[in-house]
């Protein structure tokens, strides 16, 4: 089972992760990263980026079926 401190070192490993991406290189339950990466928060050691994919660069995401889901994204870095 992941623990706070393998958490701690996949963000300082790959910088600014989402918490499926931790998900799956930990093997843990999403629930449970996105419950340690809260603890983290509080802890004072990470920070929560909320990420505004609206600008386009190509303009192509405003046709695109998936473009609604891409309208943020939520990466976590170590503070």
């Amino acid at each position: 089972m992941a623990g706070l401190l393998q958490i701690r070192d996949a963000l300082a490993l790959h910088g600014n992760v989402q918490a499926l991406q931790l998900s799956r290189q930990l093997a843990a339950p999403l629930p449970l990263v996105q419950a340690m990466l809260e603890r983290l928060i509080a802890m004072g050691k990470v920070e929560r980026i909320e990420q505004d994919n609206s600008a386009c660069l190509s303009g192509s995401c405003k046709s695109c079926p998936e473009g609604q889901k891409c309208s943020s994204t939520v990466v976590y870095r170590l503070k």
